[in-house]
């Protein structure tokens, strides 16, 4: 592997429907990964570096624990992302918050961090430990490098709704050849070490849901269809039934409704250290 990340992409595109994707995710992520941030140590006054904000949801969450004394920069590539961000924090009026575009492995800053954070971020490295590598110089002595990543594996239902459980396996698939990582969540404890860091705290949570109350649980898994279908033309090929992507998630919520089955989505996890 190279440390070069110039090449680096995130696989999952940044079009309208995937900021809007990403808005709706949030909704049930934000919760797990505020928990992660207090858990490992952000606190009022700090000085957080977000990588990979998309449109800002993680950066919003660091903002609430450091409060009005500390600050938070959010970085990404993707300047449409950025522009979303940007208008959610003057909206929030969050003056504690700024973005900047680029990558922040290459950028330079005028005053080291406290804490540098990220949400489904390494799974899209070619080489997620030479990443963590460089984003660590940004933090001051004994600084916190925390990261949630997802660990798409244990996905499961029961009582078995055959569609849920085959699409979510074309997911991952897609994933991999898109070059993503679907099981990264379980990879960072070896990540964070490749990476001269002490071995991380990890902490794992999951969203599960059950018949009727299963809608979002569904969405929130099987949305992400739509992107990479885009982008894949194998995945619409096999999807389940010939389904259209749009409607893979209400055929999935019906099915698990009529069978009263249990939705478990993936896993959570975060992994964190100090330098």
């Amino acid at each position: 592997m190279t440390d070069d990340l110039d090449a680096t992409v995130y696989a999952l595109g940044h079009s309208d429907g995937e900021l809007r994707r990403l808005s709706i995710q949030a909704q049930l992520v934000d919760p797990i990964t505020k928990r992660f941030l207090a858990e490992a140590g952000v606190t009022p006054g700090m000085r957080v570096l977000d990588v990979g904000s998309g449109v800002g949801d993680v950066a919003f969450l660091a903002a609430e624990l450091v409060g009005d004394k500390g600050t938070v920069v959010g970085t990404d590539r993707s300047a449409a992302a950025l522009a979303l961000a940007r208008r959610r924090a003057e909206d929030r009026s969050l003056a504690t918050v700024s973005f900047h575009d680029g990558d922040p492995a290459e950028m330079t800053f005028e005053a080291p961090f406290d804490a540098v954070v990220g949400r489904y971020v390494l799974m899209f490295q070619p080489d997620p430990a030479a990443m963590l590598r460089r984003l660590v110089r940004h933090l001051r002595p004994g600084g916190l490098v925390l990261f949630h990543e997802p660990y798409r594996g244990g996905i499961r239902s029961y009582p078995t709704v055959a569609t849920y459980d085959h699409a979510w396996e074309l997911i991952n698939q897609t994933f991999k050849r898109l070059g993503a990582d679907p099981e990264m969540g379980l990879k960072l404890h070896t990540t964070f070490l490749a990476a001269g860091l002490p071995a991380p705290a990890m902490r794992l949570e999951s969203i599960v849901a059950g018949g009727a109350t299963s809608l979002d649980h569904v969405h929130y898994e099987m949305d992400v269809v739509v992107t990479l279908a885009a982008q894949d033309a194998d995945l619409r090929l096999e999807i389940p039934g010939g389904l259209q992507p749009e409607k893979l998630a209400d055929r999935i919520f019906t099915e698990a409704t009529a069978t009263e089955s249990v939705v478990l989505g993936r896993a959570e996890v975060a992994a964190w250290a100090h330098t």
